[in-house]
């Protein structure tokens, strides 16, 4: 890039950043223009500028404040308009002859009136000036054509026109920027929503696999350490149990973790992420339960259909936290039941043990729902379902979720 054009962009966002100081530029350019043609151009040997006076050291002082007036013409377009027709139309009554700075002013200021102010102060301040063109004119002793007086007016029209339109097109692409920002806020306020969201359900998922699979390792390895005198080949059973469990578990948190990994990272892993557990892992769930000694019957009943992935991942996980819940409370004598009833658009899950689970679970809870209980809730609630938990009659705990089968 050359110096020349490097400074001229330099100068150009100078003044682009005091737009009043260009403004001042405009109004001396124009008396640098003006002036000395005002003083050393005689006027036309035609009829009637024989009567104006010669240009004097009034006229150019009337001149420079009529020009420089235009430093303040985006602040106070209007005030500047009424300077400039009053300081042309006291030129006009002293019988100066008009000169290029007051009617170049003139037109500015009518423009930046309807660029920089509404409707309501323009539209009256365009007539005024309308007004003043036509009484200047009948004020001077020139005779003026009737086609000079409607191409003049037109012009004056056409500026003020201009501005107007030009006023309505900055304040269109204002309200496109506004909205541009407004919507980047919003998707801003989205993705942190999304955020949340997904932490709140990578930390459901979490709670759902450490609680289920080491209550069951906790059970186990209370067993093995209670038999491993008398009965060591239970004991290696419970261990091996134990092991089996717990390579489940991380195995389940590897895959919930590899959601926060970027593709380099999941290659890097090794294996592929595989699906979420649904109804069909029901029965491997059924059994890592049954081998801590709780009992666990199955029923299902209506025709078995399948429901939407959600719905799937929701249920076993229902299932899960209900059936770990009563791993921890229902006591060692415990029996639990687990029930699957399925219409032709609901699927009702029940979940009751006859343990003594109310009892301990408010006592570790302190009477307000755990974390469990509330991922149950959250997870019913976001695919639309019903969930009540409680007490169970003739004693122990149940729980009974109805999902939509299409979430």
């Amino acid at each position: 890039m050359s110096p020349r054009i490097r400074g001229l962009r330099i100068c150009r966002a100078w003044l682009k950043a005091r737009p009043q100081a260009a403004d001042a530029l405009l109004g001396a350019g124009l008396l640098l223009l003006g002036l000395p043609q005002l003083y050393l151009q005689d006027l036309p040997q035609e009829a009637g500028f024989d009567r104006f006076q010669q240009p004097d050291l009034l006229q150019g002082l009337i001149v420079v404040a009529v020009a420089m007036s235009l430093t303040w013409r985006r602040r106070h377009p209007l005030s500047v308009l009424l300077a400039v027709m009053g300081g042309g139309l006291t030129m006009t009554l002293l019988e100066y002859p008009p000169s290029l700075p007051d009617i170049v002013a003139y037109l500015i200021a009518v423009y930046s009136l309807a660029a920089h102010r509404g409707l309501a102060r323009s539209a009256p301040g365009g007539i005024a000036a309308f007004a003043y063109f036509y009484t200047t004119l009948a004020l001077l002793p020139l005779d003026v054509g009737v086609e000079e007086l409607i191409t003049d007016g037109a012009l004056i029209i056409g500026v003020w026109v201009l501005g107007r339109n030009l006023r309505l097109r900055r304040a269109y692409f204002t309200e496109l920027e506004d909205r541009a920002a407004r919507l980047e806020r919003a998707r801003g306020t989205d993705a942190r929503a999304a955020r949340i969201e997904e932490r709140s359900r990578i930390a459901r998922e979490l709670h759902d696999v450490v609680a289920h699979h080491v209550s069951v390792m906790t059970v186990q390895a209370g067993a093995a350490r209670r038999i491993i005198d008398r009965d060591p080949g239970s004991a290696r059973e419970a261990m091996s149990t134990i092991e089996e469990v717990g390579r489940t578990a991380l195995s389940e948190m590897r895959r919930i973790v590899g959601v926060l990994r970027t593709d380099r990272d999941a290659d890097a892993s090794g294996p592929e992420l595989a699906p979420q557990p649904g109804l069909g892992d029901l029965g491997e769930l059924l059994d890592h339960v049954r081998e801590t000694g709780l009992s666990v019957q199955l029923w299902i009943e209506g025709e078995a259909r399948t429901p939407s992935p959600g719905v799937d991942v929701a249920a076993f996980r229902l299932i899960q936290e209900a059936l770990t819940n009563s791993l921890k409370h229902a006591g060692p004598s415990a029996r639990a039941w687990v029930r699957l009833y399925y219409t032709d658009h609901d699927l009702t899950v029940e979940i009751e043990d006859d343990g003594r689970g109310t009892t301990t679970i408010m006592a570790d809870n302190g009477d307000k729902p755990g974390h469990g209980l509330v991922g149950m809730y959250e997870r019913v609630a976001l695919y639309g379902g019903e969930l009540r938990i409680g007490p169970r009659v003739g004693g122990g705990f149940g729980v009974r979720a109805r999902f939509p089968l299409e979430a």
